[in-house]
């Protein structure tokens, strides 16, 4: 009953801590438009400044996952919601181009300190039944921060465009200061599965003959989908409609209010009945449907509606993923999440890129092509599945 007890306080902290790491991302969305206008920059340097965030994720996430399945989980969270404070005040103290991509190489670098070693602490302090559960508690942590962060940060702006950047940095601090005191230390459960290199190329390589492999692919391709509709919704209304760094706050805050309801309330259950895979599924072709109908509505209240519906679509696909390559890692939970986290930060930073420049090129083009990549890897879900594992359509995976 103790450990029962110490476990619920672990993964309540590992929430606060994934609220605060995804809530001071969130607090700069609404103001990135009206703040890059400073440096004289537009849609290309903001998909670039994502990509590079991305870039050092993908690149730290398996040393990171790998690590900690080593020699813990705590100080590795520790240092990479320090890192990631210094990094937002960075950002806002920058006063050149190049000091804005480095302070989100170090963002990036903070993040992927941050999302592994907390899903293999979610992995560590669940049972394989209450994986799911535990994943869409960790999963309402993350949208509940984008959601509150956007509102604070539209709020913020008003006293200054830098203001939000400085108020991130420092709650990310004051999180990392709190987990010195109140994360538990653990440590893995077994260390012969913790890799003995932590190169790159190698885990990458590694991968391939994970059973998860095809999870991965599919959170490479989603996340690259994805990553069009978000690097470029806030340059789209505001172009198109001359939304208020307040109006794109409130369509963040709105989705992200449905995507906490949905996983604090309704995940487990959807889980239970139909599957992680099927959520996948429907999910993958219900944000593919709603990425390219955001093309041909207007007013502020479609908008609203449509956003919505693509935030809690992607809100139910990312645990989902998360609970089955999760279930599928076994013991090396860290570094599955690691993998996990580097290629999702593959798509992130690939898409976002992409997504800028096309943006710059024709602003209705991201929608499209991200509707095209969704749409794709709903079929290579669908088909793998039916082929190579029907059992992961039944609910008791």
């Amino acid at each position: 009953m103790p450990q029962q007890k110490s476990n619920k306080a672990a993964l309540y902290i590992l929430m606060f801590n994934m609220f605060i790491a995804m809530g001071s991302i969130g607090i700069i969305i609404p103001v990135m438009p009206k703040y890059l206008q400073l440096f004289g920059a537009a849609g290309q340097v903001l998909g670039l400044l994502i990509a590079t965030f991305a870039f050092a994720q993908f690149i730290f996430s398996p040393i990171a996952g790998n690590l900690s399945d080593r020699y813990g989980r705590k100080n590795l969270i520790i240092i990479g919601l320090v890192i990631t404070g210094l990094a937002q005040i960075g950002f806002g103290l920058s006063t050149d181009v190049w000091m804005l991509f480095v302070a989100r190489f170090l963002g990036g670098l903070g993040s992927a300190f941050i999302a592994p070693p907390i899903m293999a602490f979610v992995a560590d302090v669940t049972t394989y039944e209450e994986r799911g559960k535990g994943m869409g508690l960790l999963g309402a942590a993350m949208s509940f921060g984008f959601m509150i962060g956007p509102g604070i940060g539209g709020f913020l702006a008003k006293v200054s465009l830098h203001f939000p950047f400085y108020v991130a940095g420092i709650a990310a601090i004051i999180a990392a200061v709190l987990s010195v005191f109140l994360l538990p230390s653990t440590k893995p459960a077994t260390t012969q599965q913790a890799r003995k290199q932590d190169n790159l190329a190698q885990q990458m390589a590694q991968s391939i003959h994970m059973p998860y492999f095809v999870m991965l692919i599919i959170m490479l391709v989603f996340s690259f989908g994805i990553a069009n509709f978000q690097t470029t919704l806030s340059l789209f209304v505001t172009e198109k409609f001359h939304y208020t760094p307040t109006d794109i706050a409130i369509i963040l805050v709105v989705g992200g209010a449905f995507g906490v309801v949905v996983q604090m309330f309704i995940i487990t259950p959807l889980f239970n009945r139909f599957g992680e895979m099927k959520v996948v599924l429907v999910n993958l072709f219900v944000a593919a449907i709603a990425i390219y109908v955001i093309l041909f509505v207007s007013g502020f209240a479609l908008i609203l509606v449509v956003a919505t519906i693509f935030s809690t679509a992607t809100t139910l696909i990312r645990p989902a993923v998360n609970t089955l390559i999760s279930k599928l890692a076994g013991e090396g939970q860290g570094f599955a999440a690691g993998l996990n986290n580097a290629y999702m930060s593959l798509g992130n930073m690939i898409g976002p890129a992409l997504a800028g420049i096309l943006f710059d090129w024709n602003m209705n083009s991201p929608y499209i092509f991200g509707a095209i990549i969704l749409m794709a890897c709903f079929l290579l879900a669908l088909l793998w599945t039916m082929k190579k594992a029907p059992h992961l359509m039944q609910p008791d995976v």
